[in-house]
């Protein structure tokens, strides 16, 4: 098989894996929501990859930094136990409003979704350690770093952490490229990497889903 070859059949099994997911109507329109207000969402492969993180967690507590317009909150809420409450934060009012529009369409109990209007980076100090299940980022991606050490503070031995797009739209694996993003998203893969109280995993998800599990003491 030739590199060309090799590269092709690649990106044609990520285009797969990545979109044998079926979504419902809600998803569907709060993903065009979302577009509209220039708020990408989580692709369909990486939502359902935490849809299945929180069901194998059987997660009871998740914080989310990224609102968006609600399409990583409902796959959130799909996996987590009944009585799970997602705590979901950013700084946009529009998008928070555009979330609790998706979460009302797909009859969330209010008392399911907390939402914190404000800066992340401020906010997370305020959360209890070693409370969550799992913490998500899609958010800034210049701030990925400084959210490393506020996630693994907030996980449970055995939480996991998830990072999504860090790939850069394909621009980390490329020397070259020396953006403030994408040095940013290679210190945190390093940063993940290096870290003796994580396992960590890159899933080809979307453009790219950094995994990680809280070692057990």
């Amino acid at each position: 098989m030739t590199p060309e070859t090799r590269n092709t059949a690649a990106a044609a099994a990520h285009d797969y894996t990545d979109g044998d997911h079926a979504e419902s109507e809600i998803l569907k329109a709060a993903r065009a929501r979302g577009h509209d207000l220039g708020c990408p969402s989580v692709s369909t492969g990486a939502g359902a990859a935490l849809r299945f993180l929180t069901a194998a967690l059987q997660a009871k507590a998740v914080v989310e930094i990224g609102t968006g317009a609600g399409v990583s909150g409902l796959c959130l809420l799909a996996g987590m136990a009944p009585d799970g409450v997602l705590t979901s934060i950013d700084i946009e009012p529009e998008y928070q409003r555009s979330a609790k529009r998706t979460f009302a369409e797909a009859k969330i109990p209010p008392g399911k979704v907390r939402l914190i209007m404000g800066q992340a980076l401020e906010v997370l100090p305020r959360l209890t350690d070693g409370g969550y299940d799992l913490v998500f980022f899609d958010a800034t991606r210049t701030d990925y770093p400084r959210y490393h050490e506020h996630g693994v503070r907030l996980l449970r031995p055995g939480g996991v952490l998830a990072f999504d797009n860090v790939l850069g739209l394909g621009r980390v694996n490329e020397p070259g490229h020396r953006d403030q993003e994408t040095t940013a998203l290679r210190e945190l893969a390093k940063l993940v990497r290096e870290d003796d109280r994580l396992v960590s995993v890159l899933l080809p998800l979307g453009e790219g889903l950094l995994v990680a599990a809280k070692r057990l003491p």
